[in-house]
């Protein structure tokens, strides 16, 4: 009996500490990001990403790489997201979420367009599995949070333009048309490219365009 249970143990390794069912052979996409002057970490985060893939019985489809300076730049994120759409993966492996998403808002869409693409999403700093139950409800509530996040924001601009109104200050683009169109329109007829109008009187060329239409 103890026999037994010794053997049962064996074959059923913890994840996150919790009992492993047996798993669908998964192909992972592999991410790995640092900053400009963080690169030392990339050894340690792919080391870490291909242990968990061991222990899952999953195999390594795609790995990426990325060294940013700014939160904007996951260019070579789209690599794995693209590797999703065309359904060469199975799920996408990071080491912390910040690595992926560049703000709630953006980590919410991406995670929403896999789930859309059936493929599924771990980071393992939060402990965080889409594949799993309880991981699709911590993307729930996630997405709480950024709904929360853009409320705010648009509180924010919406007392910043009333504020701007009581201040008596003009709101909106200057109206480009209506200070240049006579000027436009008779330099052109004049001869002078639609280019030049542009330069003498430092409008875009695509205002010109529209004037002259």
């Amino acid at each position: 009996m103890a026999a037994k249970q010794a053997s049962e143990k064996t074959q059923s390794p913890r994840v996150f500490g919790q009992a492993r069912k047996p798993a669908k052979m998964f192909r992972a996409g592999l991410y790995a990001r640092v900053s400009t002057n963080d690169q030392q970490t990339i050894p340690l985060q792919i080391r870490a990403l291909r242990e968990y893939v061991g222990r899952r019985g999953w195999t390594i489809a795609l790995q990426v790489k990325e060294v940013g300076g700014g939160a904007s730049q996951r260019q070579l994120r789209e690599k794995l997201l693209e590797a999703a759409r065309r359904r060469e993966i199975d799920v996408v492996l990071v080491w912390r979420l910040d690595r992926w998403g560049r703000s709630v808002a953006d980590l919410l869409a991406t995670l929403q367009e896999l789930a859309h693409l059936g493929v599924g999403f771990v980071s393992l700093a939060e402990a965080l599995d889409l594949t799993t139950p309880a991981g699709r409800a911590m993307a729930a509530l996630l997405a709480v949070f950024a709904e929360f996040e853009r409320e705010i924001l648009r509180e924010r601009v919406r007392a910043g333009l009333a504020h701007a109104r009581h201040k008596g200050q003009r709101l909106g683009r200057p109206t480009t048309s209506g200070l240049h169109v006579d000027k436009v329109r008779k330099l052109y007829r004049a001869g002078v490219s639609k280019a030049e109008i542009a330069r003498r009187l430092q409008i875009g060329r695509t205002s010109v365009r529209r004037m002259l239409e």
